[in-house]
């Protein structure tokens, strides 16, 4: 079984449970046939002093998700958090919030700037996080430079965050044959249109880190559709059973394309699927930027310690279409898109900073001209034409190619020799 304990938060030890057990009392034994996880006692007898609840109120998430600023900028007072023992964050510093910002700031022009793009053609298609960009900005500040994240293709915004060139990380998006940039440079996986097959590739890293001694944790996303695939089964149990640093987090956007998540899930929360692992679980409002923060970063900062993977959940909305090829109006109404404008991250954070005093006309100037730059470098470097070779459409398959691509890369081979000696 997977505990994890924060080793930072102090808090009065909560009344025991009716039913008397406690952490160390349900903690695995020590000795473990090999390859089997087993939890350190020291790490049980830590949550115990440390929070005094069962190991079901540590690993269950809060009663209530995780809110730091309200929907009108408003720091929330402590009571009305949802905080609870086991589940206490604190408010990230004004560096990390400013930087925070600025990012959000560029990625809001980013998603404009592309789905501008796909109408003039410059682009084949883009999957907005237009309203997302909050939980895309949060998942990349949270790591280390060792650390590895897994995106979705949704999560452009996130692999720019995470220092990939913007021209570089919408290559995939262009239709070019490759994805664009050097995962293993930038430690961030090619962004993936197979849905959930990610999640599998991080627990693999996580794993080969983990036996090599790395200091490295993963952090694999999804959005709400891809807990209903099998592969999300599959890497949450291997990463639970290996005790490995994994951080799934789920971007519950509401709809899997256009099945909404009541149709997909009876569950409390996605959250409280974590529990069925042997994993925490945590659930955070994906539109409030400074509770990302804080619960990713604890989550990242408990998976680099020891305490194994957990999932965190972040409640949002997808603002736009599933891509510029879907009609959301054919599953949802107008009016449902319109209760989420008031929760927007943006404008959110903008008030809470400029509230603080940390977010004046000047600064706000300087980071939208950053922004713009960004928006510059898109309209320009996806302007360019791209030297096509048609026959690469079967170099980079396998390795060693099949029959059945070898007969196709001739035959089309033969019709290019054909029109150019026709001309």
């Amino acid at each position: 079984m997977t505990i994890s304990a924060d080793h930072t938060a102090q808090h009065a030890a909560a009344e025991k449970p009716a039913t008397g057990a406690t952490v160390a009392d349900q903690a695995a034994p020590a000795d473990q046939p090999d390859g089997q996880a087993s939890v350190p006692e020291d790490a049980a007898s830590e949550a115990v002093r440390k929070f005094g609840i069962t190991v079901e109120d540590y690993m269950l998430p809060a009663r209530h998700q995780i809110q730091m600023v309200g929907p009108d900028g408003a720091l929330n007072p402590h009571t009305e958090q949802g905080t609870q023992p086991g589940h206490e964050y604190s408010v990230p510093g004004d560096v990390e919030l400013m930087a925070a910002y600025e990012q959000l700031v560029v990625g809001r022009r980013v998603n404009d700037q592309n789905s501008a793009l796909v109408r003039q053609g410059r682009m084949a298609v883009y999957p907005s996080s237009h309203g997302q960009e909050a939980c895309q900005v949060a998942a990349a500040l949270c790591l280390s430079d060792g650390d590895w994240m897994f995106p979705t293709y949704r999560d452009s915004v996130a692999v720019m965050a995470r220092g990939v060139d913007p021209v570089q990380t919408m290559t995939l998006f262009r239709g070019d044959w490759h994805g664009g940039y050097d995962p293993a440079k930038h430690k961030v996986g090619i962004q993936c249109t197979p849905l959930t097959t990610q999640l599998l590739h991080g627990v693999g890293v996580a794993h080969a880190a983990k036996l090599r001694g790395e200091d490295t944790v993963v952090l694999a996303m999804c959005g709400d559709g891809a807990t209903s695939e099998g592969d999300f089964h599959e890497a949450l149990n291997f990463a639970a059973v290996f005790h490995l640093p994994v951080v799934f987090f789920v971007q519950n956007n509401q709809y899997a394309i256009s099945v909404p998540l009541a149709q997909q899930s009876v569950a409390p929360s996605l959250a409280h699927k974590a529990v069925g692992y042997g994993m925490a679980g945590e659930r955070v409002d994906g539109n409030d930027i400074v509770a990302l923060l804080a619960v990713l970063g604890r989550a990242v900062k408990l998976a680099r310690e020891g305490s194994g993977p957990l999932l965190v959940e972040a409640h949002t909305y997808r603002m736009q279409a599933h891509t510029n090829a879907d009609d959301a109006t054919r599953y949802r109404q107008d009016s449902e898109v319109a209760q989420w404008v008031a929760k927007d991250p943006l404008s959110r954070m903008k008030t809470y900073l400029t509230d603080r005093g940390l977010l004046d006309d000047d600064r706000a100037a300087m980071i939208a001209e950053k922004a713009e730059a960004v928006a510059t470098q898109l309209r320009e470097g996806l302007g360019e034409e791209v030297p096509v070779e048609p026959l690469d459409l079967f170099k980079y398959v396998f390795s060693t190619p099949t029959p059945q691509l070898k007969e196709q890369s001739a035959m089309l081979a033969d019709e290019l020799s054909r029109e150019e000696a026709a001309k």
